[in-house]
């Protein structure tokens, strides 16, 4: 991902719920609907999550130290894990517990034009939100389906909007229902139910962005196909005969980190070995250019080693079998 794409789809969210926000606590205190206080709790959330996500971007672009040596893209993995604690905590839970106690103590919804126009405006402005997400999304997903490209994508911040768009509008749509059906039947617990609905819905899309961002934080390799272009540029041939066997790890979502062992011939001199190395170590780079950290160790290959040790195929960055 791109990080202008990204920026673009935060900035168009961000933008959004701030005035949606506004409009739906401003419809909370002229009509009293729960549906519309969890909505405003929920957009003022996503809110803070976008100014997460670009404050995540934002120092990630810091230098790298002594102390920190290879950077801190994964700042932006760490903002991503924050925006589910976010969605979870200030978004889902309080959802719930309003829906819970409008169910309890139900009453009836008043100035009904306050919400229902509210929320007509607030599904046409994250209809906006959410086509830009969609747009920056298709520029970089290829032919991958929308859930793997949630579970695949490296860059967090365009899988984190997408998620919390998509879940915005379905929450206005509950809202919107609950809403109607307390003004038709005049029971205010069909409020609260819309209510408990987004709750439930807002702490699903949190779990799902947590796994999904956990998975990042721990460290994830590069994708198939990064990993079989680096295979392929490795090996000249001549003096690199065969990779003998290879991890990868993004240290940010453009940024990874290369570790390989490689054959090369007995009789070749040091001047030779080092030659190759810093050969194969350009070839990869220019295969996949995000490959910034390469470590290269040449070795002599061993038939009978490789089958009395681990098989490296099997570890996660590992080459496939030859």
């Amino acid at each position: 991902m791109s990080a202008s794409g990204g920026t673009k789809a935060i900035v168009a969210a961000l933008a959004a719920n701030l005035a949606i926000a506004v409009a739906k606590f401003v419809a909370f205190i002229f009509s009293g609907s729960s549906s519309m206080l969890a909505e405003s709790v929920h957009s003022l959330a996503d809110s803070g999550n976008q100014g997460l996500l670009l404050l995540g971007g934002k120092k990630a672009q810091r230098e790298a130290t002594p102390q920190h040596p290879f950077g801190y893209g994964r700042e932006r993995y760490i903002y991503a894990f924050l925006v589910s604690i976010v969605l979870f905590s200030v978004g889902g839970m309080f959802a719930i517990y309003e829906g819970y106690e409008k169910i309890k103590h139900p009453h009836p919804i008043e100035a009904w034009y306050w919400p229902v126009g509210v929320l007509v405006f607030a599904i046409i402005a994250e209809s906006f939100s959410f086509r830009t997400a969609i747009k920056e999304s298709n520029a970089i997903r290829g032919g991958l389906s929308w859930t793997n490209f949630v579970r695949r994508a490296k860059a967090p911040e365009l899988p984190v909007v997408l998620l919390e768009d998509l879940g915005a509008l379905v929450g206005l749509v509950l809202a919107l229902g609950g809403v109607g059906l307390a003004l038709a039947t005049g029971d205010g617990v069909w409020d609260g139910i819309g209510t408990l609905c987004i709750g439930v819905l807002l702490i699903v899309i949190a779990i799902v962005l947590a796994a999904e961002t956990k998975s990042l934080l721990l460290g994830e390799s590069a994708g198939v196909d990064e990993v079989k272009k680096i295979e392929a540029a490795v090996v000249d041939g001549d003096t690199v005969t065969r990779l003998i066997h290879m991890r990868t790890l993004h240290l940010g979502p453009e940024e990874l980190l290369v570790a390989a062992k490689v054959a090369v011939r007995h009789d070749e001199t040091a001047s030779e070995v080092a030659n190759a190395i810093n050969a194969a170590e350009e070839r990869i780079r220019a295969a996949v250019p995000i490959a910034r950290v390469i470590y290269l160790e040449p070795d002599i290959f061993s038939e009978s080693a490789a089958a009395a040790g681990e098989n490296p195929a099997k570890a996660p960055g590992g080459p496939a079998a030859h």
